[in-house]
């Protein structure tokens, strides 16, 4: 994921206010269906009042002949009044009087309000009343202008701003029996879906946030130090392989125990490599001198060309020896880093091939300054350079910087005409004691540690070795490239 943290102190966090938000989220969705469910029992409960009202009315009226219009000093007006106030008090819009009409109240195309049609009926048949049909439908206050203009002049005498009213009303409409008119009550709904939950729920994400943040915050520090020293040790001990200065164990037990697992781990390391490093200085010890004292006696022989071909093996031998050991302490080396013009280091070797009289070149380059250990970086381009000659004829070497994540690259190419290698083999070609030409020969190609020996020069200083194979228009092979990586920083 491109914009998820990559430290663990960062991925945790990031999780916290995710779950935080969903959290947060879930109760914002129960809460808003919790207030809808409200707003419409208050609905209904006011539409249900309205209508049982109306028909208690209508039954004491009926007796005495009379027909209550609703003048200024009736008593519906003086009703309506009071139902305003008491709207008021209860936090409910304004509710009209019921009306008589023939025809349903839903008109084509609108939704009915199922939830407030079920209260309804509950409503009234608390009170006892059955009704056939019952239809609530919602629809937007100016399309009632009728309605609009009532619930308007109920809020002016009720002392209601007009800010303040809704622009929803709710149309509920109830059926006593089949046949019969249908009694329809205006009731204004809620003024607006109401956010003041939202913005309760968002401070209280944000102070749990924080609350949670800086509590995780402290405890991962905990953590994450010491994880952060640990590998940076892992670092510095991969580049000089030195058991000194190991971190003290911090953090929790867990953390801590790991620390000492890998300071364990780093002595019985430095131990394996201090033993190798004795055993190789006594093989080289005890096999140079034999190999010197028979050059020395190979000059008694009288035939030339048997003394040749002896010392030809006594050569190829010790070159093979020292490769070996120059392998084996190539992890640990005991010369310093110093600062090295790859340029001018390029070119003079190049120089040493041209002066016996190899073809080989030097591309012109910018100049490049690295910490680098000249000696070993020398090693590794005389081998690139015979290997190109040994299997091309001809080598060609070049410099050029390449950007990268963690900084500017020194880029040291060699290239050669020769058969190359095939795909498969490439991986290969860099483990110890492989080659291309089967035999051990000297002349032919040594005893395979060029390449790995340039390899493990290269990763020494914190770069890489890769081979790739050149081709032409047509696909074909045309020679080998080496590419010798180097950080400069």
């Amino acid at each position: 994921m491109r914009f998820w943290p990559k430290s663990l102190r960062g991925q945790v966090l990031a999780a916290l206010a995710l779950a935080l938000i969903v959290a947060q989220g879930v109760n914002l969705v129960l809460l808003q269906r919790s207030q809808m469910a409200r707003q419409d029992g208050m609905v209904a409960n006011s539409a249900a009042f309205r209508l049982l009202s109306f028909d208690r009315r209508q039954q004491e009226d009926r007796p005495q002949g009379r027909e209550r219009r609703g003048g200024p000093g009736s008593r519906e007006r003086r009703g309506d009044r009071r139902g305003a106030l008491r709207d008021i008090a209860f936090g409910a819009a304004p509710t009209l009087r019921p009306e008589l009409t023939a025809e349903t109240p839903q008109k084509p195309g609108e939704r009915r309000q199922e939830g407030v049609e079920v209260q309804v009926a509950e409503a009234l048949q608390r009170q006892g009343v059955s009704a056939e049909n019952i239809v609530a439908v919602r629809r937007q206050l100016s399309d009632e202008p009728e309605a609009e203009q009532r619930i308007r002049r109920r809020a002016a005498r009720a002392g209601i701003n007009e800010q303040n009213l809704p622009r929803q009303i709710y149309v509920i409409g109830v059926q006593p029996e089949a046949g019969a008119q249908w009694r329809v009550v205006h009731v204004a709904g809620a003024r607006e879906r109401n956010f003041r939950g939202f913005g309760a729920i968002l401070l209280q994400t944000v102070l749990l946030f924080f609350i949670l943040f800086g509590a995780l915050a402290l405890i991962l520090g905990r953590i994450t130090r010491p994880l952060a020293a640990l590998t940076q040790r892992s670092e510095e001990f991969a580049r000089d392989r030195n058991a000194a200065d190991q971190i003290e164990p911090s953090g929790p037990a867990d953390v801590s125990q790991l620390i000492m697992a890998h300071n364990d781990l780093e002595t019985k390391i430095a131990g394996l490599l201090d033993e190798k490093d004795v055993m190789l200085g006594a093989i080289g010890h005890d096999l140079k001198t034999p190999l010197a004292a028979l050059r020395v006696r190979i000059e008694s022989v009288s035939d030339e060309t048997e003394r040749a071909r002896m010392a030809e093996t006594i050569d190829g031998i010790a070159g093979s020896l020292d490769d070996i050991l120059s392998l084996a302490r190539v992890g640990r080396p005991t010369d310093p880093l110093e600062s090295v013009e790859l340029g001018a280091l390029a070119a003079s070797i190049v120089e040493e091939y041209e002066d016996l009289g190899e073809p080989v070149t030097v591309e012109e380059s910018e100049r490049m300054v690295g910490q680098m250990r000249a000696s070993w970086v020398r090693r590794a381009l005389r081998n690139l350079i015979s290997n190109a000659l040994r299997y091309g004829g001809s080598a060609r070497v070049s410099l050029t910087r390449e950007a990268s994540e963690n900084g500017d690259n020194a880029i040291l190419l060699v290239e050669d005409d020769g058969p190359g290698i095939p795909a498969a083999d490439i991986g290969r070609m860099m483990e110890p004691f492989t080659r291309g030409e089967p035999s051990r020969n000297k002349l032919t190609g040594g005893a395979g540690l060029g390449l790995t020996l340039a390899r493990a020069i290269a990763e020494q200083h914190g770069g890489t070795l890769k081979l790739v194979n050149l081709h032409d228009d047509a696909g074909n092979i045309t020679g080998l490239a080496a590419k010798i990586s180097l950080p400069l920083g």
